[in-house]
């Protein structure tokens, strides 16, 4: 569906583009390249053509229009996507209508309730690393040694000190939970931890739960290594 989309915008693009060569002045580097940046904006307003919605999107204070293949949406309701083309001074056929400037996406898909996706943008650490020194569990694993052994443990449950640095409570129905112990170097110190159980930035707890790799959730948000459906517990020592 996705590379269908792409061809008919390309083609659409090409035709729009040769007749209107002069008034739509399209840059011809925006054509071809596509952007992958993610975006999350709330629906302002919202014109259907035959192929197309247009929508108006409000984020961080300030609008901009995009064309997504025909959605189901409506104004107040939160979208996100990364996929886009930019094409500048673009003139509608269908809408008699020539935008400065309007997005094409590929990827836009309606925000749950609640879910702020740049808070889980995977590009963004927690926070940088801890100066911790966090005893490890006798029946349990390190953060580093998770990440050394991460092809070995995939799908087994595992178990892990540490102490919460970030804390999202609430999105899709689980809690996201950042935790560190101050093993590992700049690519594994810092750990992602779902669970149904709360806590709170500052707590040492201890993780138990099923490691799970290259986790994806959509518009890429995507996780090389979490743990999944973890039961949280406070130690009795740290």
């Amino acid at each position: 569906m996705r590379l269908f989309f792409l061809s008919l915008l390309t083609i659409a693009l090409l035709a729009s583009c040769s007749k209107n060569e002069d008034e739509s002045k399209v840059n011809s580097k925006s054509q071809t390249e596509m952007t992958s940046v993610v975006h999350q904006g709330e629906v302002l307003d919202k014109i259907d053509t035959g192929n197309y919605s247009y929508l108006k999107i409000s984020e961080n204070n300030k609008s901009y229009w995009i064309a997504v293949p025909t959605m189901d949406v409506k104004k107040g309701e939160k979208i996100f996507f990364s996929k886009f083309m930019e094409m500048k001074n673009f003139k509608s056929e269908t809408l008699n209508r020539t935008f400065e400037s309007v997005l094409f996406v590929d990827d836009a898909k309606k925000a749950p309730t609640g879910m702020d996706m740049k808070n889980m943008h995977p590009n963004i650490k927690s926070q940088k690393k801890g100066d911790l020194n966090i005893k490890p569990l006798p029946d349990g694993q390190t953060i580093a040694q998770i990440y050394m052994e991460k092809d070995v443990l995939k799908g087994k449950s595992v178990k892990v000190k540490g102490k919460v640095v970030k804390y999202n409570p609430d999105i899709m129905n689980r809690n996201w939970i950042h935790i560190q112990d101050g093993t590992g170097n700049e690519n594994n110190y810092d750990l992602l931890v779902t669970s149904n159980d709360k806590t709170k930035i500052g707590d040492v707890i201890v993780a138990e739960g099923t490691l799970a790799l290259d986790k994806d959730f959509g518009a890429g948000y995507a996780y090389k290594v979490l743990i999944e459906n973890a039961k949280i517990t406070k130690p009795a020592q740290l």
